[in-house]
């Protein structure tokens, strides 16, 4: 199989990837969650305290504290019942549990796997059962130097009380999706990491990304099966500030020498579906973009601040954002067709967006130079009826805070009718964002990793932008059936060698007509 022009397809023609006779089995979906079976249990305290008020001085990795971090980053938070009518007088009741990170169809692809050196449990590998909001463990040790050797000597682990791994489960959301599961994959782990990070400021946990490793060594380390699931993120955590990521030093490792180093873990886990079936466009693209040795890991350049001979427009000081992160954290939600018009001001408008970028670009992640914050994302935006900014289409610049005007116009129409169905109604919403990035997917650098590597610099993008609207009292809505080549031209994309990721209409909303409760105590 041709991988490049898969991904080509996937992202600008992405109804090629997928058979037209493609049919949703619902009956034989697999659960969203994973469960083991025959592990060591760790029960995690429910009471949950659902308010933001400081941790002291130091940052907490007690059980309490750990179990509010796992709980708030990737725990089941809601029960949901949404009434459909089916036609007639018959309704169709859809029942769905929710998490505080979205998800593409509600599915989840992703796990969430944690290395832990705390008092109260024995030092090792764990998984966050959701379900059972718990810790399995998988296998016991100190694990520093070899999770260190598979980062390639950068991380020093050591000073850290332990690291994150987030993976994907390619069956979860391919049994819906098919091919394009793969795009959505990478988002969802993005905003994953993004809502973990957003937790994690709470109990003072630092975090570093690490999107570069060795791949087959850290599968091993878990007992995952490369085949059915894999490693997309590494994510040390540590109790104090942390210094930038380490670079070069050390020697070379291969994964094969690593996994040399462990027995393989006999494990189990429950599957539902009785019909698992192949994906092996998905396992293709996969293996070709795993890492053997660290001695290919490479370092971006960073995005160059792009300078034209257009009049910024600098936004005033932001509104004040809702401090309380449990409340934003609860009350971000995809509005779909539950848009309505509001009042939205210059002010606003502002905020949402300095706060999701002034975030985002300070988190360090493994493809930066020490100290060098990441710039290779833009963020563009089409503007209705926002007081004291004229409609349009714009380009924030995140550095001097002011936006660049590159169109004049009421766009909603066009972004309407670029649609692949009604997900939302555009004329009700006054904000729409499109983050873009490289166009080529950096597969120059990174090969056919960096698909994966851009989507997941999106979703932290965009779940940034999700946490800022909702503390502002509005929610967004991530969507990907759009005309990718539509917004591209919108924004003249091309002639900077960039594409749009995802885009996110955001604005006010009434609320949903469903029933929904809070999973907490």
């Amino acid at each position: 199989m041709d991988l490049d022009l898969f991904l080509h397809q996937l992202h600008f023609h992405s109804d090629q990837v997928n058979p037209g006779d493609w049919e949703i089995d619902w009956e034989d979906a697999p659960l969203p969650f994973k469960i083991y079976r025959g592990l060591p249990e760790f029960s995690l305290p429910h009471r949950v305290p659902l308010s933001s008020k400081k941790e002291g001085a130091t940052c907490k990795t007690n059980l309490p504290a750990l179990g509010s971090f796992l709980w708030c980053s990737y725990g089941l938070t809601q029960f949901s019942q949404t009434a459909l009518t089916a036609g007639g007088e018959s309704v169709e009741t859809i029942q769905s549990l929710r998490r505080f990170a979205p998800s593409g169809g509600g599915l989840y692809p992703n796990e969430l796997y944690i290395y832990l050196k705390v008092e109260e449990l024995p030092h090792g590998m764990y998984h966050y059962d959701a379900a059972h909001h718990r810790l399995l463990l998988l296998r016991e040790g100190n694990f520093d130097s070899y999770l260190n050797r598979t980062l390639g000597n950068r991380a020093n682990l050591e000073d850290g009380f332990g690291a994150i791994m987030i993976s994907s489960m390619f069956w979860k959301n391919f049994f819906k999706y098919h091919n394009f599961s793969y795009r959505l994959q990478g988002l969802d782990a993005g905003a994953l990491i993004g809502q973990m990070l957003e937790a994690g400021q709470h109990f003072r946990y630092h975090a570093r990304i690490h999107f570069q490793f060795l791949d087959q060594a850290v599968n091993h380390l878990l007992g995952l099966d490369g085949r059915e699931e894999s490693i997309y993120a590494v994510i040390p955590l540590s109790r104090k500030k942390e210094l930038p990521i380490q670079r070069g030093g050390g020697i070379k490792q291969s994964a094969k020498e690593l996994c040399a180093e462990l027995p393989a873990l006999k494990i189990s886990y429950v599957q539902r579906s009785q019909n698992v079936k192949e994906f092996p466009q998905i396992m293709e693209v996969n293996q070709s973009s795993m890492m053997e040795l660290t001695g290919l890991f490479s370092i971006l350049e960073k995005g160059q601040r792009k300078r034209e001979n257009r009049p910024g427009i600098t936004l005033p000081e932001g509104e004040k954002l809702n401090a309380n992160k449990y409340e934003v954290f609860r009350n971000r939600h995809s509005p779909e067709m539950d848009f309505i018009p509001g009042k939205i001001n210059a002010e606003k408008l502002a905020a949402l967006l300095q706060h999701a970028c002034a975030s985002f670009f300070a988190c360090p992640t493994d493809l930066n130079e020490a100290e060098d914050t990441a710039s290779r994302l833009s963020l563009y935006g089409c503007f209705y009826q926002v007081e004291g900014i004229e409609d349009g289409a714009y380009r924030y610049d995140h550095v001097s805070h002011s936006l660049l005007k590159l169109k004049a116009g009421d766009f909603r129409p066009e972004l309407q009718a670029g649609m692949n169905m009604a997900y939302v109604h555009f004329h009700q919403i006054p904000i729409c964002l499109h983050i873009a990035g490289d166009r080529s997917f950096y597969s120059k650098e990174l090969g056919h990793r960096g698909y994966r590597i851009l989507h997941m610099e999106a979703g932290m993008l965009m779940q940034r932008l999700l946490l800022s609207a909702s503390a502002l009292g509005m929610n967004g809505h991530p969507l990907l059936g759009f005309d990718v080549n539509h917004c591209d031209s919108l924004y003249n994309l091309k002639a900077s060698d960039q594409t749009t990721l995802i885009q996110i209409p955001v604005g006010c909303h009434r609320p949903k007509s469903r029933l929904t409760g809070g999973m907490h105590i």
